[in-house]
This record gives C-alpha cells, sequence and structure tokens, in this order.
C-alpha cells in the first residue's frame, strides 16, 4: 500500500515531522533549519554573482564560445604515432 493512501499527504507531513524530532531532538531542529537557510541564501548569492560577473554566456552553456572539434583523419597522423 502506498503511504499517501492511507494517510493523505497531510498525514505524511506530521509522520515526518514527528520523525525528525526522534531522531534530532527538539533542540536541534532550529540549528539545522537554520543552517539550511543559510546554506540556501548563500547558493543563491553565489548565483546572482555569477550572473553579474558574466561567468556563462547568455544560453546559459559553457562552452557555447568554443570552436567546434573536428575528428583527426589518418592523414593528419604524424607517420610513426600508431608505433612504439
Amino acid at each position: 500500500m502506498i503511504l499517501s493512501e492511507i494517510f493523505g499527504t497531510d498525514g505524511i507531513i506530521v509522520i515526518v515531522c514527528v520523525v525528525a524530532v526522534l531522531l534530532f531532538g527538539g533542540s536541534k531542529l532550529p540549528k539545522l533549519a537554520r543552517g539550511l537557510g543559510s546554506a540556501s541564501h548563500e547558493f543563491k548569492k553565489g548565483l546572482e554573482e555569477g550572473d553579474k560577473d558574466g561567468a556563462l554566456p547568455a544560453n546559459g552553456s559553457s562552452n557555447a564560445s568554443a570552436p567546434p572539434v573536428t575528428p583527426a583523419t589518418p592523414e593528419a597522423l604524424p607517420k610513426d604515432a600508431g608505433t612504439n
């Protein structure tokens, strides 16, 4: 059986919260939430700084300005490339 069929969506949220309190304790949860919030803030700040610096091209691809790579042909290889 699927838990959402048994408990419903609200029941699953309550169960997850109870398990979190049992695992981490009531005093640790605010510290964990504060840590997650500050990590999220720093991540978003880093993304914004990257956009301001122009680290990525406008289309979001990091290799958009790289020249296309052409495969090597046997004629382009040195004659002694296959022997050692």
